[in-house]
């Protein structure tokens, strides 16, 4: 699995109805895992984005669709960050020479 960091801002939409974020958010849960990925942790932040989450994806390819079909749905824009753990670093890294 693949590891990304989603970056989570309201659109006006999704804030006018920030009542509905903890159903929108169980039901982007269930749609990952529906295409054979999962959330490893979500958190709401202060600054710069409402929200950010930790996600594993089978490959690029579910997360985009992922993505997509979180911003059809309007209360949400996403920036994500494909995330190369710790072993995967040290191994690009020394791979330079």
């Amino acid at each position: 699995m693949t590891t990304y960091i989603v970056l989570i801002n309201w659109t006006e939409q999704g804030a006018k109805n920030v009542r509905e974020s903890p159903k929108r958010l169980d039901a982007a849960k269930k749609l990952l895992g529906d295409m054979g990925g999962s959330f490893k942790a979500f958190y709401l932040t202060m600054g710069d984005c409402d929200m950010v989450a930790v996600v594993e994806a089978p490959d690029d390819a579910v997360l985009a669709r992922f993505s997509l079909m979180l911003a059809m749905a309007g209360n949400v824009r996403t920036r994500t960050l494909k995330a190369f753990p710790e072993d995967a670093y040290r191994e690009i890294i020394t791979s330079l020479g």
